[in-house]
């Protein structure tokens, strides 16, 4: 069965996590987590609010990560998939995160991000050059790292595939699905 790795950690959106990982395993595949640590991970809920000039964030679920970041080998994995929330706000500082994103770039398999997910393909140099989505509010980190913002719910670059936050979580999925598909990746 083929493996696909959801990279998170603790503050991540439920679900920007859940959605993709049940839907990968509907469709098949074997998913694994992995965090900065091995460990129980609390997620939070992020809501748009009117009137708010921002989101507003709530406790979310808790899971299990399966793997630390430290003992992934990409090799193990078809493709990766970078959820939103804070998590990727300090997992773009973790080392082997980004050893872990290079490689799934470097060897063009497929990649899903959303919300602020690319602030670690950011900081891993993978974007330069590159379109994708994220947050609307983070147009600004999307450019200073060299790539082209694009405000959608399915942006599709080669092997990339990023969305602006959970809203778009269907048409994300129905996108990264396509994609794997694209690139011969079947569970």
């Amino acid at each position: 069965m083929a493996r696909i790795i959801i990279l998170t950690g603790d503050a991540a959106e439920t679900l920007e996590v859940f959605y993709p990982y049940h839907r990968l395993q509907e469709a098949g595949f074997e998913v694994d987590i992995a965090a900065p640590t091995k460990k129980k991970l609390q997620f939070v809920v992020h809501d748009f609010v009117e009137g708010y000039d921002t989101y507003t964030e709530k406790p979310g679920h808790s899971w299990d990560a399966d793997i630390a970041f430290a003992d992934v080998n990409p090799d193990d994995y078809v493709a990766a998939v970078i959820p939103g929330g804070r998590a990727p706000e300090y997992i773009r500082n973790n080392e082997d995160a980004k050893r872990i994103v290079r490689a799934f770039l470097d060897r063009q398999s497929p990649v899903a991000a959303t919300c602020h997910g690319p602030l670690l393909l950011a900081s891993a140099g993978v974007l330069n050059g590159r379109t994708t989505s994220a947050y609307p509010e983070l147009a600004i980190d999307v450019e200073l790292a060299g790539a082209t913002f694009s405000g959608g719910g399915d942006v599709v670059d080669n092997n990339l595939v990023s969305a602006r936050a959970w809203p778009d979580n269907g048409v994300w999925m129905r996108a990264f699905l396509k994609n794997l598909e694209a690139a011969g990746i079947t569970a």
